[in-house]
C-alpha cells in the first residue's frame, strides 16, 4: 500500500489501515522507528473506538415517552 505526500507535507492514511487501527477523525497516532530503520504507525490511545452504532447511542435525548406516543397515535392524547 502506498500514498503520496502533498505540497503541505501531509499524507493520507489508506482506508484499510485506518479501519484496521480504528483511526477516526481526531484520533492521535504515534510513529515509532524500528531497529531495521522502518517506521511503524500506531494509534496513540489504546481504548477501543466506539462502533458505528455505539456512537449514535443516546442521541435522541429526553422527550416524549413511548406511552405518550402510543396515546397520541390512538387519539387518546391531549387536544390542542
Amino acid at each position: 500500500m502506498s500514498t503520496s505526500v502533498t505540497a503541505k507535507v501531509q499524507a493520507t492514511i489508506p482506508k484499510a489501515v485506518r479501519e484496521f487501527l480504528g483511526i477516526t477523525p481526531g484520533s492521535r497516532v504515534d510513529f515509532h522507528r524500528a531497529a531495521d530503520g522502518s517506521v511503524m504507525l500506531t494509534r496513540a490511545h489504546r481504548e477501543k473506538p466506539a462502533g458505528r452504532f455505539e456512537q449514535l447511542r443516546g442521541h435522541a435525548g429526553k422527550g416524549i415517552t413511548t406511552d405518550a406516543i402510543m396515546a397520541l397515535t390512538r387519539g387518546d392524547g391531549p387536544s390542542s
